[in-house]
């Protein structure tokens, strides 16, 4: 326990049930928050935060969420969206149909519009709260061959969210960006078993490919789920008082720049 000055609090947390929101969650359980989040299915589970079973790559996903949200917690005081991902077949731009490109801005970007758009409001009557958005350093670092699409949304929701600081941060409300770099989650783990495969190579080879494709790692490692999520629960927390409108990178130093 970190002891954040986050006891009570009512958050949410959109992609909870693995990888990197699984490990906010747990995190922020852990220094006493009331945690809301949301699966297609609730076929997993997750001891002390409220679960809700909605598609929020759809508009009435998200609706469905946010009724829950009014419902049981009467508004939240954090958001943190962490949901994305890509189901996009590797080949570069050519093997993108229009159909691939909307899954994945549905996925990455939208969801976060939505629930904001939604929820946004009440923070600002009570003048203060916190939002934070999950984007990557594929919007700086994209690998031509498997992430173009993922990439781009990630852009667009990293520059959605600049803007958004501008806008409400006046009105009390932080908005801050964590772009990591590779985390070691399940669909990390996927992408490497794939690049390996298409290679003839085993998972350490796949994990190579992925580090030269990015330019190398100087920690020589991927971060972990628990690494990014204490980095997001400070952001969160009273102790970030004063950060808004930035990003934080958090990828073993593979970003070459300044």
């Amino acid at each position: 326990m970190l002891n954040l000055g986050l006891t009570g609090k009512r958050v949410l947390v959109t992609g909870g049930t693995k990888g990197i929101g699984k490990a906010v969650v747990e995190l922020l359980l852990a220094e006493g928050a009331k945690v809301i989040t949301s699966a297609r299915q609730v076929d997993v589970e997750m001891p002390g935060a409220l679960l809700i079973a909605a598609d929020l790559s759809t508009r009435e996903g998200c609706d469905v969420l946010i009724a829950a949200i009014q419902q049981r917690l009467g508004g939240v005081d954090i958001m943190i969206h962490v949901l994305g991902g890509s189901s996009a077949p590797g080949g570069g731009f050519a093997a993108l149909d229009e159909e691939q490109w909307q899954r994945e801005l549905s996925l990455n970007l939208l969801p976060a519009v939505r629930l904001d758009r939604a929820l946004l409001p009440s923070m600002l009557e009570r003048k203060e709260g916190v939002v934070i958005h999950v984007t990557s350093i594929q919007s700086r670092l994209p690998l031509p061959e498997a992430t173009t699409a993922y990439a781009a949304a990630k852009a667009a929701l990293s520059t959605y969210s600049k803007s958004l600081s501008k806008e409400v941060s006046p009105g009390g409300i932080r908005v801050v960006r964590v772009s990591p770099g590779w985390v070691e989650t399940e669909a990390s783990v996927a992408l490497a078993e794939r690049l390996a495969q298409e290679a003839g190579t085993d998972y350490q080879g796949g994990k190579e490919i992925i580090m030269k494709a990015l330019g190398g790692i100087p920690l020589g490692r991927p971060s972990t789920p628990s690494e990014v999520a204490d980095l997001i629960g400070f952001l969160a927390s009273p102790r970030a008082a004063s950060i808004t409108g930035s990003e934080f990178v958090i990828d073993g130093g593979t970003v070459p720049t300044v």
